[in-house]
């Protein structure tokens, strides 16, 4: 047998889908409104799995506080951003400027992004700025989105013996992806 659960969370976010191309027959425009810098309320779905219970369950839903404490920490309202967006070095203006210094005193890695090191920055405009990106390596659609946030759950909860088997992400009510491992 096999049991599953899930759990559902709201966050923030704004993105820029900067590689968004339309095909004019099925969009019937060619606004690429997605390559516009804008925001979402998101909703995320995980779904858990287990061949064994503890204590009769797959896991206890408050083995998930972890995660909701980091999706308000490190997403909610903040801006993905993907290094590679041709108004990368526009919108990271400062850093960019600074590319010469040593980029880990700027930026550091963690679990699939950059964070800003705000302890160089001393203008309070710059602060605001910089804790507000969340700086990655692909192009946040929902789906690449999606992918990253389900590898850091996989991560974290086989720890304790649980997989992490699906996610699904809502963009706004209508919209939404699902990735399966």
């Amino acid at each position: 047998m096999k049991w599953s659960i899930d759990k559902q969370f709201d966050f923030c976010y704004g993105h820029r889908v900067w590689s968004q191309e339309l095909n004019k027959e099925y969009s019937l425009d060619s606004c690429l409104a997605c390559r516009h810098l804008h925001g979402h309320q998101g909703k995320i779905k995980l779904y858990l799995t287990s061949e064994t219970l503890q204590n009769g369950m797959v896991t206890d839903f408050k083995h998930l506080n972890w995660f909701k404490e980091w999706l308000d920490t490190r997403l909610d309202h903040k801006f993905i951003i993907d290094r590679n967006d041709p108004l990368f070095s526009d919108l990271m203006a400062h850093y960019c400027l600074n590319k010469k210094m040593d980029e880990s005193k700027f930026f550091y890695f963690e679990e699939g992004y950059w964070i800003c090191d705000l302890k160089y920055i001393t203008q309070k405009e710059l602060i605001e700025k910089y804790e507000g990106m969340v700086v990655v390596d692909f192009v946040p659609t929902s789906e690449n989105i999606s992918a990253w946030i389900l590898e850091i759950v996989r991560k974290k909860m086989a720890k304790i013996g649980v997989e992490a088997t699906a996610i699904e992400f809502w963009e706004t009510p209508k919209s939404h992806c699902r990735v399966e491992i």
